[in-house]
This record gives C-alpha cells, structure tokens and sequence, in this order.
C-alpha cells in the first residue's frame, strides 16, 4: 500500500492530497485502492484524535479532505462495481448523537464493493430507521455512534425490529469509537467493530465472500 499518500492525509495537505487522487484516478488506477490508502489516513487521524496528539479541528479538517477525495472517486467508482449489488445496507447515526465521520466512510467503503448504501443521516428516530428497513428490505443494518448518548435509541431500534418481524431477515452492526462487545450482546446484534474496513469485510463474507 502506498503509505505516502495515507501520510499525506494525516498531514493535512490537502491540496497535495486531492491533486494526487485526481491524477491517479485519470491514469485509470483503482479507485478503490485510491480510497483504502486515504481511508488508511483516516484511520491514523483517528488513532491520534483518540490519544490526544490531534485535537478536534485537526480531526474536522481530516473529514473534510476525505470528503474532497470521496467527490473525485465517485464518477470513477461506477466502472469498478458489479452491475448487481453485492447487497443492500442501511446505515443510521441514531437519536442522540450527531457524529457522521465512521458511518459516512463505512458508507463510501460499501459502495466502493459494490453495495447497495441507505444512508440515513445522523440523530435519526429508530422509528424512522425501522420505516426503512420495511421500504428497502436490506441485508445489513448499521448503528454508528461516538458518544454514548445514542446507547438508548440503538437498544430501542433492536427491539423495534424484533417487534416489527424483521431482526431475523438482516444482519445487525454496531460501529464507532465508543461501541464494544458488550454493547453488541446488549442491544442484539450481530457483529461490531471500531474499523469500518472490518464492516466491509464482514458484509463481504456474511453475502458468500464475492469480493471485487
């Protein structure tokens, strides 16, 4: 992996980054390769937000170039996925929490394999979530959260899903800086994990393994 690229994104050289990316996704590299090295960026920005070597205008600025790479990729990421969807996700920051960054990379990630992403934004009323699940009926349905606060409506959606018929039909994730094991077993669901490449692979696996 090219580590210079992950590097620069931790530097915050922004218009070094998207230069670069634009470049690479002209001469026809993998647009997905392009986005695992940043996404690699992103996830040592967030090792050092966590220890307190970088502070929260740092971790704003970070988002915010990935988002610039995520807008070069896009129109080059359609001749890399499968004409059908690997499956169907959708994604929630539920009630009580506003933080979007792991769910928005988890989302990119997704679509960059190949699936199907239902993104529904952040502070969403499980209610809402549920809706969703009835219109689209996805494959996997995602949690993400960085603050604790939102403990409360994930447990509530899990048993909103159960009541409604359809916790047995999806495989249910919990994601983001604060989430663990316990939290899984808490509100019932399938799998978590702090990476959101994990999340990737394990929708990969959970779908027969067809990865690009």
């Amino acid at each position: 992996m090219n580590e210079e690229m992950a590097m620069a994104l931790v530097e915050l050289k922004r218009d070094e980054v998207l230069e670069a990316v634009r470049q690479r996704a002209e001469r026809g590299e993998d647009p997905v390769k392009i986005l695992e090295e940043c996404r690699r960026g992103m996830g040592i920005v967030g090792d050092r937000f966590q220890t307190g070597e970088f502070y929260l205008a740092e971790m704003m600025l970070a988002a915010e170039i990935f988002k610039g790479v995520v807008e070069i990729l896009n129109p080059h990421m359609a001749r890399v996925r499968p004409q059908k969807p690997l499956g169907t996700v959708v994604l929630a920051t539920l009630k009580g929490d506003i933080h979007d960054l792991g769910k928005d990379i988890l989302a990119t990630l997704l679509r960059a394999r190949g699936f199907e992403v239902h993104d529904l934004g952040v502070d969403v009323l499980p209610a809402v979530l549920v809706d969703k699940v009835k219109e689209v009926n996805p494959d996997f349905v995602g949690f993400s959260a960085l603050i604790t606060s939102a403990f409360a409506s994930m447990k509530e959606a899990s048993e909103l899903l159960v009541e409604s018929g359809l916790r047995d039909r999806v495989k249910l994730m919990v994601g983001g800086g604060v989430t663990t094991p316990a939290l899984k077993d808490h509100i019932g669901a399938d799998f978590q994990t702090l990476d959101a490449m994990e999340g990737v692979t394990y929708c990969v696996r959970q779908n027969g393994g067809r990865q690009q």
